[in-house]
């Protein structure tokens, strides 16, 4: 292994002069796929619904593809690690494309589900190995400029995707939104495989091991468990026989992959992962920004209509804000990080962020528009100036064949994050709502009853509650990042010598 590692830094070094911008424009291009999925769907579902029926479980629409992105990430980071990443990335796109054009023809509900997990299982070869093709290409002075570029194309998917998507839903067709991925995929594969050049691996040694029983069963337990967690308080009550046995079955399944990933010589999820510091501490406070995200993602688009009364466009707008500072703030933070280091950086954003949290439920009743934009335009800030130090930090940290590992696992904690945020603010918000209002009811019977027109002022006080106590709880998450760092975190993060400064 440690014969390979001069070649492979020579080649990045190679590549960088005449191929790289090339490269960097298929990484962009890949990154857009699977940014724009979510966002470009989510406002076709009236007329998917209208068209294909299964209005009871459209929902896995979107928790179909979350699943399998994010059962699949520690998977693609090791055999990028074992096989290379281009070939990873050629896989994933083709799966990937492969998924939307079958979404394109599906027939039925039942069949776009399926069809969409099989893009998912592209869509987590592209978002991992994408971001480790972004730390092999660059040296750690110029990493955040790349990062910055893929935070922007983050940031403009989630304001263009919306809008993209009900223009093609309005006067094409649904179909389209999963047709227009083919093009743009394939230029990017068109430009990965001209331009992107890895060394060649040695052959003369033992012959890579996959460790095919750890990824099933890290699939299987991730599977589970997400499924648990989506479902649970959904589909059925949380203490429900089907809740309490995916939980069981998850867990009994999460001692199964322990189990094989000890005996397997070349396990999917290494242990040392867990045992460095840095990479634990890491892991840990960017599962805490997966939480905390949900609180505005999910639940700030429910409060500019219900309380302050803004049509659906004007309330993605109060949200969308935070991605024009998130991509700035990160492009910025270089300098902070190479004053202070990498762990005080993210510190001093995720403390920002908590405080900007906490912030909002003290917003008056009903307010005005421009005050949770505000809010939503320092937060971007905050969790810019969190999150890319971390990552550009950790992938400093390792050699070229433990950096896909690193990076699927930061990724997938990020996920999971998300994930379980969703479950637990959800949960939060019906217990508000039901203690205000009395009964059984929950968050989607009230916003339902407000498009509606039938909703009394009580009512969209409950709602003003219900997220208040979301934010204080997204607070809370941040808070739990900022002592992760704090006590978990080495003070100087151990940069490898090529990255030191």
């Amino acid at each position: 292994m440690d014969d390979t590692r001069p070649a492979i830094r020579e080649a990045a070094r190679r590549t960088a002069p005449d191929r790289r911008g090339a490269v960097v424009a298929a990484l962009m291009l890949a990154m857009a796929l699977a940014a724009l999925d979510s966002t470009v769907v989510s406002t076709a579902v009236p007329q998917i619904v209208g068209d294909l029926g299964g209005f009871s479980v459209f929902s896995w629409l979107f928790s179909g593809y979350l699943l399998a992105v994010t059962v699949t990430l520690p998977v693609y980071g090791k055999l990028s690690d074992t096989f290379g990443r281009k070939p990873v990335l050629i896989t994933g796109a083709a799966v990937f494309l492969l998924g939307s054009l079958l979404c394109a023809v599906a027939w039925n509900m039942g069949a776009l589900i399926a069809f969409r997990v099989v893009q998912g299982l592209g869509g987590g070869a592209l978002q991992g190995t994408v971001q480790t093709l972004a730390a092999d290409l660059y040296p750690l002075k110029e990493r955040p400029r790349i990062q910055s570029r893929l935070s922007t194309v983050w940031a403009v998917s989630a304001v263009a995707g919306p809008g993209l998507g009900g223009v093609l839903a309005a006067y094409a067709d649904w179909r389209w939104i999963f047709l227009v991925n083919l093009p743009i995929g394939a230029v990017a594969l068109w430009l990965v495989v001209k331009y992107l050049h890895e060394p060649e691996r040695e052959t003369s040694g033992p012959r890579p091991r996959i460790d095919w029983a750890g990824a099933l069963a890290v699939f299987a337990c991730g599977g589970v468990l997400i499924t648990a967690l989506v479902q649970g308080g959904v589909a059925w009550p949380w203490l429900s026989a089907p809740s309490i046995g995916l939980f069981g079955t998850g867990l009994a399944l999460a001692a199964l992959v322990v189990v094989v990933e000890r005996r397997a010589a070349e396990p999917i999820i290494p242990g040392w992962v867990w045992r460095r510091r840095t990479i634990a501490a890491v892991n840990l406070a960017l599962g805490a920004l997966g939480l905390l995200m949900v609180a505005p993602a999910v639940f700030l688009p429910t409060y500019a209509q219900s309380v302050l009364g803004l049509a659906p466009v004007a309330a993605g707008f109060v949200l969308s804000v935070w991605t024009l500072s998130w991509p700035v703030s990160a492009a910025l933070s270089q300098h902070v990080y190479r004053r202070i280091g990498f762990r005080n950086t993210a510190m001093l954003g995720i403390g920002l962020a908590a405080l900007i949290l906490l912030a909002f439920p003290f917003l008056p009743y009903p307010g005005r528009a421009w005050q949770p934009a505000l809010l939503m335009l320092l937060l971007g800030a905050a969790l810019g100036l969190f999150q890319l130090p971390l990552i550009v930090g950790v992938q400093s940290t390792v050699e070229w064949a433990e950096r896909g590992t690193t990076t699927a696992s930061v990724l997938f904690c990020r996920q999971t994050g998300q994930t379980i945020g969703a479950s637990v603010f959800g949960a939060i918000a019906n217990g508000v709502l039901a203690t205000r209002l009395g009964g059984a009811s929950d968050l989607d019977s009230v916003t339902r009853a407000l498009d509606a027109g039938t909703a009394p002022e009580p009512t969209r006080r409950a709602i003003a509650d219900a997220v208040h106590a979301v934010y204080l709880g997204a607070s809370c998450a941040a808070a739990l990042a900022f002592l992760v760092l704090l006590f978990v975190a080495p003070r100087r993060f151990p940069l490898l010598k090529e990255d030191g400064q």
